[in-house]
């Protein structure tokens, strides 16, 4: 009888809890929908594009998730998800809209790579090139890289007790070979290349000399293009500016920041409306309209409709390559060579495409899911002009799928290259030992059971997969060589898995052109030959109950969500180790993860 009214109990509570579930996807359903009606917006005259970057910058924007509750309610969160296609979009309206007389800056904490910052602030340059409109920064404070983005500003305004951090980049690895030593797991590493660092957490406590050495030369690439860009927009000697990072001006403030010449005034943030309505040209008590990237969505930009039927399309694939899951253990964000792989067939097979801008953000993943895109990309070049357009990464397999395209054009601070295989496989035969359990096994041939996490591995399987990362590389190298035109020698001396950034990779050869999404638009446009087009994206956006029900399943963006900074990145290199057994055998991926703050 107790076991019966345990099951009717477990029955309900199940009932109850499914109803509850069922409820709150309902009311999120409602509300999405309610909230994701287009609404077209028109400027009013004497206005401004308020551009506050608070939160994590992504590739895409779109229709606000049901989830961002989320953030709202962690009192960690920094801040929503912000599209940089919808940054860039919203710059480009505000310099055509002749009501739009400027935009203010309102520095904030903005999670972002080396790259993306620079396609903002060139697109800020070009808002100023050419017309009479204005840029004015304000910030309680800035962090570096806020810092660097409103260093294009007319006007750099801070807060008489704010502070302009300014330091230097640092990159930082996390190794966890003792832990894994101590809780009792084992870490079989196979790789080719020298410079192929994303293992070395597993086998070492520190940075390799090699990895030391590329780590150096990376950041300070990057941080030389953003002295040089800050020393021209402000008028301060590179020199001056490194000895400012050495000497701590990020603990200056008030007139001792402004003397500097990083600021031009102090000013609180409530003085702002009456500063801007000054320097205007407009009367005090004048309500200034201000309008957000958000808003800016719905403006309609002042282009003729095209007629002609061409289309040029921009695809966008962004993430690791079949690397993420969700709750149900299926895929989840990232990019998903099946799912790729039909995309782009399906622009190969409609002639109203005449060229595709393949827009590649990765860090890698899958080396097979690799192999299976580029050759998509390789049967889609055959038919019509492929023009790869780089963003914050493109490394190992993100190099992997990018490097048979017709033209390829990165960011100068993209990080692109590490052209490398790994393969890692867990074993914790240690672990069991220590919990007092025995596995043994009965088999009818030698390999029966490789792959038993219970066990060693054996040399003669060792040797087995080290030639299978070694014949992975190869046909990596082999790729790039046949994509770029070079020797495979040529490919394998840049290659060794040593990461580069776009400017260094330009020098190489593994880059063709330096310059941001709208430079490959131009190039692709130019291959196609025509004259007249229509830009669609791909793939188009899962709008309504589907995306908000796919949301709501999803493990990742649940995470994402909740978890910001930080905290995110240390959850996702333990998820990393959770996740060795899962990947696939071999690996292209890069590690890196640059902050500028």
């Amino acid at each position: 009888m107790k076991e019966f009214f345990k099951y009717v109990l477990a029955t309900v509570v199940g009932i109850i809890v499914a109803g509850v579930v069922i409820m709150f996807l309902g009311v999120l359903t409602i509300f999405g929908l309610a909230s994701s009606s287009d609404k077209d917006v028109t400027i009013d005259d004497n206005s401004v594009l308020r551009l506050t970057l608070n939160g994590v910058l992504s590739e895409r924007g779109g229709e606000s998730s049901p989830l961002d509750f989320l953030s709202d309610l962690n009192p960690m969160s920094e801040g929503e998800t912000i599209g940089l296609d919808d940054v860039l979009s919203a710059i480009q309206k505000a310099k055509e809209n002749e009501d739009i007389k400027g935009i203010y800056i309102e520095a904030a904490t903005l999670e972002a790579q080396p790259a993306s910052y620079e396609a903002i602030r060139d697109a800020l340059v070009d808002f100023k090139n050419g017309s009479d409109k204005f840029i004015i920064a304000y910030g309680d404070t800035y962090d570096q890289a806020m810092y660097y983005l409103a260093s294009v500003a007319d006007k750099i305004l801070v807060n008489p007790q704010g502070s302009v951090d300014w330091h230097g980049l640092a990159g930082m690895t996390m190794f966890y070979k003792e832990l894994m030593e101590k809780v009792g797991i084992d870490v079989e590493i196979f790789k080719v290349g020298t410079f192929k660092s994303a293992v070395e957490p597993y086998m070492l406590t520190g940075m390799s000399d090699a990895n030391r050495e590329q780590i150096a030369a990376y950041l300070g690439s990057i941080w030389n293009k953003f002295t040089e860009e800050v020393a021209a927009s402000r008028n301060i000697s590179t020199d001056k500016l490194n000895q400012l990072a050495n000497e701590g001006v990020s603990f200056k403030i008030g007139q001792d920041l402004v003397s500097t010449g990083l600021v031009d005034s102090l000013i609180y943030k409530n003085d702002m409306r009456a500063y801007l309505n000054h320097y205007m040209g407009l009367d005090e008590d004048k309500k200034i309209s201000a309008y957000t990237v958000s808003d800016m969505r719905g403006v309609k930009r002042n282009t003729p409709k095209d007629k002609s039927g061409n289309i040029v399309a921009v695809y966008y694939a962004y993430g690791e390559i079949d690397g993420g899951m969700n709750l149900f253990g299926g895929s989840s964000d990232g990019i998903q060579s099946e799912k790729v792989i039909k995309d782009l067939r399906d622009l190969m097979d409609d002639d109203d495409v005449k060229a595709v801008v393949f827009r590649v953000n990765s860090p890698g993943g899958s080396a097979y899911g690799s192999e299976q895109i580029w050759y998509a990309v390789s049967q889609l070049k055959e038919k019509k002009p492929v023009i790869v357009s780089m963003g914050d990464y493109a490394a190992s397999g993100g190099y992997y799928i990018s490097c048979n395209a017709d033209t390829i054009v990165a960011e100068p601070t993209t990080l692109t290259g590490s052209i490398g295989i790994f393969g890692m496989f867990p074993t914790v035969q240690n672990v069991t030992k220590k919990i007092g359990v025995n596995v043994d096994v009965e088999k009818t041939n030698v390999l029966a059971d490789m792959g038993n996490m219970y066990r060693p591995m054996t040399e003669g399987e060792k040797a087995i997969m080290q030639k299978m990362v070694e014949d992975g590389y190869d046909l990596f190298t082999t790729r790039c060589a046949d994509g770029r035109g070079m020797t495979q020698a040529q490919i394998d001396e840049i290659g060794q898995g040593r990461v580069w950034t776009g400017v260094m990779a330009k020098d190489l050869g593994l880059v063709d052109v330096l310059g941001g999404l709208d430079d490959a638009i131009d190039i692709a446009v130019q291959k196609a030959g025509v004259e007249k087009y229509t830009l669609k994206n791909y793939p188009e956006q899962e709008s309504g109950i589907l995306s908000m029900f796919k949301d709501a399943m999803d493990g990742n963006k649940i995470r994402q969500q909740i978890l910001k900074g930080d905290a995110a990145r240390i959850f996702n290199d333990v998820y990393s180790i959770n996740q060795l057994d899962k990947q696939d055998r071999l690996q292209a991926r890069m590690p890196y993860n640059i902050t500028i703050r």
